[in-house]
């Protein structure tokens, strides 16, 4: 067996002060989402980040039996399918049309039927695995104390766009300068280098994207990073491979719905095992793991199987919903500095939204609950 670094809890370089960072970001995330209706021109409370969903469908996971070591370990060690659903959605923190909204996105995936016992707080007995990925193998924020700052300037990113280029200099200019506190520094550069990466992601099917978690995970004894990527099947089926952002206000969800009338779509869930923290590191997201030094291997298979799904991609279920990366085990846990932060964060997030648009923050055991309104009721 290849040399693979074992996990221990010193990789993941929690700083002292730790609590004081998590605490400012959940208060800005509770006042951010009281303001969501007026910043979105929204009827509903939407999330703080990913706040328009395409859509969110019916799917299956099938774990893989005869997994090497390296690779069965946490829920992977259990071969055999699960019910899934599977919510595509922007990146953007506001409801916009697709042309104003970048090209950014998430995949999130929730397993139904996975036994242990779940880090997020207050869900320890939820039977369900969620994973949040995003449709670019890097982000842009490194760790809890700089989320500080950066949080606040991608809330208002389209504010600093909409004014052209003296916008896009003045928002450059505050985040290098840690929002005028600091003097520009290597860190604060590398990170909006990361951004601007996103500016780079093509107008494609969202089913045609790979998507990666956002940091490193634990993966049993080992450490990884996952991305959930399309088969060639997939991708010599999609019919219309390329969006156009001008032909319709969401033309991404169009696409999503279109598709999934006419044929099943598959995609493998993969895990990359990390083989040297320097050329791979936990905390610097702003660098992309080699795929040379150590690549993509499958696990299990996901399949969206041919559904009807309405105009609205299922609206009211996906705002029911919640996907929080930490409704997992132990053995399969976000590691790091960043990814620690995100424990809290989205289940206040998530709260905070549910408790403003009078619904039950509750976690279904089945599709059929899932897909149930009547299940969220007050």
């Amino acid at each position: 067996m290849e040399d693979y670094i074992k996990y221990s809890y010193e990789v993941e370089e929690i700083p002292e002060n730790f609590d004081e960072y998590i605490t400012t970001i959940n208060n800005d995330i509770r006042e951010y989402i009281k303001n969501t209706p007026n910043l979105s021109r929204a009827t509903h409370h939407t999330r703080d980040a990913h706040a328009n969903g395409y859509a969110v469908l019916k799917a299956e996971v099938e774990i893989l039996d005869n997994l090497p070591e390296e690779l069965a370990q946490g829920i992977y060690s259990k071969p055999g399918k699960h019910q899934a659903a599977v919510r595509f959605s922007n990146g953007s923190s506001r409801v916009l049309p697709d042309k104003l909204s970048g090209n950014a996105q998430g995949f999130a995936l929730k397993i139904f039927g996975i036994d242990g016992k779940k880090l997020s707080p207050g869900e320890e007995d939820s039977p369900n695995v969620d994973f949040n990925l995003i449709n670019n193998p890097v982000f842009f924020c490194n760790s809890a104390e700089h989320y500080v700052f950066i949080s606040k300037l991608f809330l208002k990113l389209n504010d600093f766009f909409e004014k052209g280029a003296l916008g896009k200099l003045e928002f450059a200019t505050l985040w290098v300068t840690e929002n005028k506190k600091a003097f520009p520094n290597f860190e604060a550069l590398k990170e909006l280098g990361a951004l601007k990466t996103f500016e780079k992601i093509p107008s494609i099917n969202s089913f045609l994207y790979e998507f990666y978690s956002m940091g490193a995970v634990r993966h049993g004894d080992y450490i990884a990073k996952v991305r959930v990527s399309p088969t060639e099947q997939t991708k010599n089926a999609i019919t219309e491979k390329n969006i156009d952002l001008d032909s319709a206000e969401w033309p991404y969800r169009k696409g999503i719905i279109k598709e999934t009338a006419q044929k099943d779509l598959t995609f493998e869930l993969q895990i990359q095992l990390c083989k040297d923290l320097k050329e791979m590191p936990v905390n610097d997201l702003t660098k992309e793991w080699s795929q040379e030094l150590s690549p993509f291997r499958t696990v299990a298979k996901i399949t969206i199987p041919k559904q009807t799904v309405p105009e609205d991609g299922n609206f009211e279920i996906m705002e029911n919903l919640s996907f929080t990366p930490f409704r997992t085990i132990e053995e399969n846990s976000p590691i790091g500095n960043l990814q620690r932060s995100r424990q809290s964060a989205y289940v206040t997030s998530s709260t905070s939204r549910h408790e403003l648009n009078h619904k039950k923050r509750k976690e279904p055991k089945n599709l059929e609950e899932a897909f149930s309104p009547e299940f969220y009721q007050l």
